[in-house]
C-alpha cells in the first residue's frame, strides 16, 4: 500500500470532522518533475515528465443547492463557500481559486457539475517546481467526473484542468503539468507531444539500473504568476511571429543558425528561441537514449538543458545553479533545474552507489554558501491521477 492509500483514511476521517458526514469518495493527483523539456510546452513542443509519489488527495461529495464548499488541511482560514453560478475568473483568489476554477471550466464547457463539498490533503510540496497546483485542479476534476458520471478521459480532464489555471487563475501554464497529473503511469516518463497531445509511456526503471533520480527542493519559492513566466512565453510568441512559424516547435535545429541571425536585434528573443528549439532536440535524444537501454547517456543531456535554461532562458537562481553544480562536482550523472524556474526544485542522476556522497556534498555546499538547507529526496516514477476509495 502507497503512502498515498495509508492517507485516505486521514483524509477522510478530517472531512467527516469538516462538513458532518462521510464522503462519497477520495481521489488522488500526483506532483510531478519534470525529466526534460522545460518551457516546451506552450511552444508546441516535447516533454517527458513522471509522476512523484507525493499527491494531493481530494475527499468529496455532491451537492444539489449549488453550493461548493472548500477546505484545505494545509490552509488557514476555514471553509472557503461559494455558489458555482456566481464563479468568476478574478486575480488573488488564493489557493481556493484552483479547485474553484476547475468548477468553472466544467460549466462553461456545458458539463452538467453541480455544487459539492471539499476537502484537501496534500504532501505535494507547495512553491518547488513540482506541481502542486496542477495536482490540486486534477484531483478536483477527477472527483468531479466521478462524482456527476461526466465519463471524460484523463487528457480532457488535463485540458479542462489548464483552462482553469489559464482562465480563471490567470496564469498562463502549458499543458505538460496537468497531463503529469492526469496521464503518468507507474515506473515510466511520459514522452509528451504537447502539440496533438500524442503521448507514449517510456519504462524508466532507475532502481533495476542500478541509478537514482535525486529531487533537491533548494526551498526558494516561487510563483508562477509574479510576471516573469508570463514574460518569457510572450518573448517566445515573438520569436515565433518574427520567424513566421506557428509555434517554436517549428524551427529545427539545421534552422536555428539562420534564424538566430534574423533575430539579430533582439538579443532576448535570441536566447529564448535557442533554448526551446535546444532543448526540444534533447527531448528526442533522451528518448531515444531510454528505448536503446543506456539510461546513464542522459545523464550529460540534463546539465547541457541545465545551462541552457541558465544562460538562453535565464530563469535559474544562486541556489538552482549550486545544487547542479555540486552534484556534478561530486560525481552526479548529470543535473538541472526542473519546473518553472526562479526558484523551486533540482533533478539529480546519481549512480545507486554515489546517492549519500552527492547529497552530503550538495548540503554541505549549501552550509557553505549560507542557504537554509535543502530538502531532498528520490523521486520514483508513481501512478497518475486515480480513485482511492
Amino acid at each position: 500500500m502507497t503512502d498515498t492509500e495509508h492517507g485516505a483514511p486521514r483524509t477522510a476521517a478530517a472531512f467527516y470532522e469538516v462538513y458532518g458526514a462521510e464522503p462519497h469518495g477520495i481521489w488522488a493527483a500526483p506532483g510531478r518533475v519534470n525529466l526534460i523539456g522545460e518551457h516546451t510546452d506552450y511552444n508546441d513542443g516535447f516533454v517527458m515528465p513522471l509522476a512523484l509519489p507525493h499527491t494531493t488527495l481530494a475527499a468529496a461529495s455532491p451537492r444539489t443547492d449549488g453550493v461548493l464548499r472548500l477546505h484545505s488541511g494545509g490552509a488557514e482560514g476555514g471553509i472557503v463557500e461559494l455558489r458555482t453560478d456566481e464563479l468568476r475568473p478574478a486575480a488573488g483568489g488564493g489557493w481556493a481559486a484552483y479547485p474553484a476554477g476547475v468548477v468553472w471550466a466544467m460549466r462553461e464547457a456545458g458539463l452538467p457539475v453541480g455544487g459539492a463539498d471539499l476537502h484537501y490533503d496534500s504532501t505535494v510540496p507547495t512553491g518547488a517546481g513540482l506541481s502542486s497546483s496542477a495536482a490540486l485542479e486534477v484531483a478536483t476534476a477527477l472527483a468531479l467526473n466521478d462524482l456527476y458520471a461526466l465519463g471524460l478521459a484523463p487528457r480532457e480532464l488535463a485540458r479542462l484542468a489548464q483552462r482553469a489555471e489559464n482562465a480563471f487563475v490567470g496564469v498562463p501554464v502549458g499543458i505538460m503539468d496537468q497531463t503529469a497529473a492526469a496521464c503518468c503511469t507507474e515506473g515510466h516518463a511520459l514522452f509528451l507531444d504537447t502539440r496533438d497531445l500524442s503521448q507514449r509511456q517510456v519504462p524508466f526503471d532507475l532502481a533495476g539500473e542500478g541509478l537514482r533520480l535525486l529531487v533537491v527542493d533548494t526551498r526558494v519559492r516561487h510563483e508562477l504568476g509574479d510576471g516573469a513566466y508570463a514574460e518569457r512565453r510572450a518573448g517566445c510568441e515573438r520569436g515565433a511571429r518574427a520567424l513566421g512559424v506557428r509555434a517554436l516547435r517549428d524551427v529545427s535545429l539545421v534552422q536555428l543558425p539562420e534564424s538566430l541571425d534574423r533575430l539579430s536585434g533582439e538579443p532576448v528573443v535570441q536566447g529564448l528561441v535557442r533554448h526551446i528549439v535546444t532543448e526540444n532536440h534533447r527531448v528526442e535524444e533522451v528518448v531515444a537514449c531510454l528505448d536503446a537501454g543506456r539510461t546513464r547517456a542522459i545523464g550529460p543531456l540534463l546539465t547541457a538543458g541545465h545551462a541552457s535554461l541558465r544562460d538562453d532562458f535565464k530563469i535559474s537562481c544562486a541556489e538552482l545553479d549550486l545544487a547542479v553544480d555540486a552534484a556534478n562536482a561530486a560525481g552526479a550523472v548529470g543535473a538541472r533545474m526542473t519546473g518553472g524556474g526562479f526558484g523551486g526544485s533540482a533533478i539529480v542522476l546519481v549512480e545507486e552507489a554515489d546517492a549519500q556522497t552527492v547529497r552530503k556534498a550538495v548540503m554541505e555546499a549549501f552550509a557553505a554558501a549560507g542557504h537554509p538547507a535543502p530538502r531532498i529526496f528520490t523521486a520514483v516514477p508513481s501512478a497518475g491521477a486515480r480513485r482511492v476509495r
